[in-house]
């Protein structure tokens, strides 16, 4: 496999990175768009709005973006062998934890739709910088390689 992803190595990865800021992107902006809904009355005509935006994010950006992603990821692992190094095995754990975020966010994105809201303004808030976090951990692990 290595053999046939060398030729094509630089497009994985520009294909990977692209994908990557769609669904950072996505990921920065469902919770913004929880503290709006959030502050909606639930069953109003606001709060349906507020369900159909956050839906169409989930399914046009977040969840196309996270498959290629995660398709392309793992072929850049298998083209270089990264599995081997220590600097990968933390930015694969940090990569399936935000990919849990992202589930997590789908699953309270259901239940801000059903009228549920469990968390404060505040901590939808703290709960943003979540990918900002990670990305910035992710980008040192990828171009600096500590370990």
């Amino acid at each position: 496999m290595q053999e046939f992803l060398a030729p094509i190595y630089l497009w994985l990865k520009a294909g990977h990175v692209i994908f990557v800021i769609f669904w950072m992107a996505g990921l920065f902006m469902l919770p913004r768009f929880f503290v709006y809904h959030q502050e909606t009355e639930a069953g109003s005509l606001e709060d349906t709005l507020w369900a159909e935006r956050e839906q169409k994010l989930l399914k046009i950006i977040l969840l196309p973006s996270i498959i290629i992603v995660w398709v392309l990821g793992l072929a850049l692992m298998s083209a270089i062998q990264a599995h081997t190094q220590g600097w990968f095995h933390a930015k694969f754990l940090i990569v399936i934890l935000l990919s849990g975020y992202h589930g997590w966010m789908a699953g309270y994105a259901k239940k801000l739709a059903r009228g549920e809201r469990p968390l404060q303004g505040k901590a939808l808030r703290m709960i943003n910088e979540v990918p900002g976090i990670a990305a910035a951990i992710i980008v040192i692990l990828v171009v600096v390689k500590p370990f």
